[in-house]
């Protein structure tokens, strides 16, 4: 930016006039109520930029970590300064060198202490799973299984507040006692709540017919940094106290809920899942992974992830930890996929920005599960944001419609929670098997009434979020204040 003054449209960039050609200062001009975004480097709603104050993106400064000749003895890196530090101080969260420099290459394949790639002949289930590509699937490099006798498991996913809207009008209809798996079992899900809107007792009951819930965070928050940059103790009130939460007001006690889902899939780092070590959790679905011929299946992060960090300013972990990954594959998203040009995949099936009719909402449901199906049988991830089925009209008919379909069509395909999968992972069975697998019978069919049918409706208010009254349904007692991320109980103390 030239000046702080005026409407912040206006900056000049390095630029490059050809192929070939000088380097030179160029300008930009972002449209008419739009704004340049320096952090990401892009133009954006007036609203959405806080930094119109600023003329100029800091550069980092970078270490000298490949050089023609050695410059540091064994053991060191040189810092961009010039100075050689311990290699095991690089991305330590501690600057060590003058500049800085240690603490900027901390990201994927840049961190100097990034874990191995994958090394089968040290990695073994239950505890730990790799290939070196991403697309193998357990026991079939073993000999144990074959691809034909693997079965197809789909988990349908749904990110934020649980509701009675989204209870009544779509859980109810997509998970319902008639709609069994081939081995006799209802259909499951995975719900990944947020705090804020929850009704606890929904969440309850979605827990005792057998629904797994995971958690998408407390406060939800909107800025990008907070997560990507976002330190342990972030990503511990956020995520730990989400699950505490959880557990107290839906009264989960059997330590299920184990799965984490970072608010608009924006990862965390190392931070984050040092964080989720500590805490027990087990797995991690916030990574994407980009649209291939061949999609991934789940992998533990003791080794390099197999596929590159995908999406804009991701940090995605480069250390090892003993934690799942259960990768979102992007889904393939073209009307005809046989004709039409190549498009970038989605993620979230409520990403798919082209997606407006009931017909190519089916149509996407039905090829992506024949991508899966017909190459290596990886797990396919359908996510989603549930208002976005509710808003576009008919959109959860098809779904509905189409599991019934699938179910009705195939033997060896199951609608299962992300645990299942990783229970499945870690003791490969075949499909012939399946019907007396036992970690897929627990809460087999659900039937009876909720745990209560009239539960608190409690009105509280926090100091956290100062004038805002939030109703807190729960069939517990009601807490004395609306819990938030310094107290989670609403004991009405920080914790």
């Amino acid at each position: 930016r030239l000046t702080t003054e005026g409407d912040c449209r206006d900056v000049v960039r390095c630029d490059r006039a050809g192929v070939a050609g000088t380097i030179r200062l160029a300008s930009v001009k972002c449209p008419s109520g739009l704004a340049f975004d320096l952090e990401r480097q892009t133009c954006d709603w007036k609203a959405s930029v806080n930094n119109c104050d600023r003329l100029s993106k800091p550069r980092l400064a970078k270490p000298n970590l490949h050089t023609l000749e050695p410059v540091c003895p064994d053991g060191q890196l040189q810092c961009g300064s010039g100075e050689c530090i311990a290699r095991e101080f690089f991305c330590d969260s501690r600057q060590d060198c003058q500049d800085g420099s240690d603490e900027n290459v901390c990201r994927g394949d840049e961190d100097p202490n990034k874990s191995d790639v994958c090394n089968p002949a040290e990695c073994f289930l239950p505890d730990c799973f790799c290939s070196a590509d991403g697309t193998s699937a357990p026991g079939i490099a073993e000999g144990v299984l074959e691809i034909a006798s693997v079965p197809m498991m789909i988990t349908v996913n749904f990110n934020g507040a649980v509701n009675d809207d989204n209870v009544q009008e779509l859980y109810n209809k997509l998970f319902h006692i008639e709609r069994l798996n081939p081995n006799g079992c209802t259909a499951k899900g995975t719900f990944f709540v947020s705090h804020k809107y929850t009704n606890y007792s929904a969440v309850q009951e979605l827990h005792r017919k057998g629904h797994e819930i995971g958690v998408f965070s407390i406060t939800n928050d909107e800025d990008a940094k907070y997560w990507t940059e976002g330190s342990y103790d972030t990503w511990l009130a956020e995520m730990a106290g989400d699950r505490l939460i959880i557990e107290r007001f839906a009264n989960i006690t059997d330590g299920t809920v184990v799965g984490v889902r970072a608010p608009y899939l924006l990862v965390g780092g190392n931070e984050q899942f040092n964080m989720m070590t500590d805490q027990f959790f087990a797995y991690d679905s916030s990574i994407s992974a980009p649209l291939s011929r061949v999609p991934l299946w789940p992998y533990t992060l003791h080794y390099r992830m197999p596929h590159k960090c995908h999406g804009n300013a991701q940090n995605c972990p480069s250390r090892s930890h003993p934690i799942w990954e259960m990768p979102i594959n992007e889904l393939d998203r073209r009307d005809d996929p046989e004709f039409d040009e190549n498009l970038t995949g989605c993620h979230l099936v409520s990403s798919c920005s082209n997606i407006y009719h009931k017909e190519q909402f089916r149509q996407l449901l039905q090829h992506n599960f024949e991508r899966h199906y017909g190459t290596n049988k990886a797990p396919l991830s359908l996510s989603f944001d549930p208002s976005w089925l509710l808003a576009n009209t008919g959109f959860n008919d098809v779904l509905d419609d189409w599991m019934n379909h699938v179910l009705n069509t195939y033997t060896d395909v199951y609608f299962v929670t992300e645990l299942q999968v990783i229970q499945w992972m870690q003791n490969p069975t075949s499909t012939q098997n399946l019907r007396d697998f036992a970690e897929w019978k627990e809460k087999c069919t659900v039937q009876g009434q909720p745990h209560c049918q009239l539960p608190n409706a409690c009105p509280l208010e926090t100091r956290e979020l100062p004038g805002e009254t939030h109703r807190l349904h729960t069939c517990l007692d009601c807490p004395k204040s609306y819990p938030w991320i310094q107290d989670p109980t609403g004991d009405g103390f920080s914790y």
